[in-house]
């Protein structure tokens, strides 16, 4: 007879779920605060973006070049501007494309600034390969991933993708807008794109929003922008230094 939590044909059964979803937060939890890991600059945006040699959209801008541009100036803000144990993190789902792109110029300037939380995926590969090894988060549950991308984020710089990425900016925007997650900077990256996807104005015409919820977020037109609006948005709410993790812990849980 061997323990239940040494049987592997029981830790991956439907009856052991809840010990998975479970270890899906005391593991990263533990990690996060052993690193002191606790601002995160979230890189949202599509897996298939890729370099300038990939497909491109609206008019072959080059998103993947801006992205990780726009990481690496925030990545030397922070270094410039911050404590060591207060800097930010660039952090995104640790996969190609727009990830790649903010990871990489991430590690252009700091490699240990560099995060993922990845997620397994039947037909996309592993991390890339410049989230930095003890900054590298493996995730099964979707909903777990978000709550730890909720949990350390700071600001949101959001480029261009699919339903994954609308998937993640509306669950942000609604729990900020709810107050269930404190409010910080929201950047769409690629006026544009944004401008041509989603007529934000609709929401509010129907009644459906509050006019004060457009201002819950940015449009940003390039890199100077964006990185423009960023520090100056995150000047005005200065790192934390004492940590609440009680209170961390339940933003997202409700």
């Amino acid at each position: 007879m061997s323990n239940a939590y040494t049987d592997a044909e029981f830790m991956t059964s439907d009856e052991a779920r809840p010990l998975r979803i479970l270890s899906e937060y005391i593991e990263p939890r533990t990690r996060l605060m052993n690193l002191n890991v606790h601002n995160g600059l979230i890189f949202w945006g599509s897996a298939r973006l890729h370099s300038p040699q990939g497909p491109k959209v609206a008019d072959a801008v080059d998103y993947y070049g801006q992205a990780r541009e726009l990481a690496a100036r925030m990545v030397r803000w922070t270094m410039d501007s911050h404590a060591e144990g207060e800097q930010y993190y660039v952090c995104t789902g640790g996969g190609p494309g727009i990830m790649e792109a903010a990871n990489r110029g991430a590690a252009d300037v700091n490699p240990e600034l560099s995060m993922g939380l990845n997620i397994e995926l039947p037909h996309e590969q592993g991390t890339n390969a410049w989230v930095h090894e003890r900054l590298n988060f493996n995730f099964h549950y979707f909903f777990m991933r978000k709550f730890w991308f909720m949990n350390i984020a700071k600001a949101l710089i959001i480029f261009p993708g699919g339903f994954g990425t609308m998937d993640e900016l509306f669950e942000m925007l609604t729990l900020i807008q709810t107050g269930k997650q404190p409010r910080i900077p929201v950047v769409l990256y690629g006026r544009a794109f944004w401008d041509r996807l989603i007529d934000f104005s609709v929401f509010e015409e129907h009644g459906l929003i509050s006019s004060s919820d457009l201002d819950l977020f940015y449009e940003a037109e390039n890199v100077d922008d964006a990185y423009g609006f960023l520090t100056e948005a995150l000047d005005d709410c200065p790192v934390e230094t004492k940590r609440r993790r009680e209170g961390r812990d339940s933003v997202a849980a409700g």
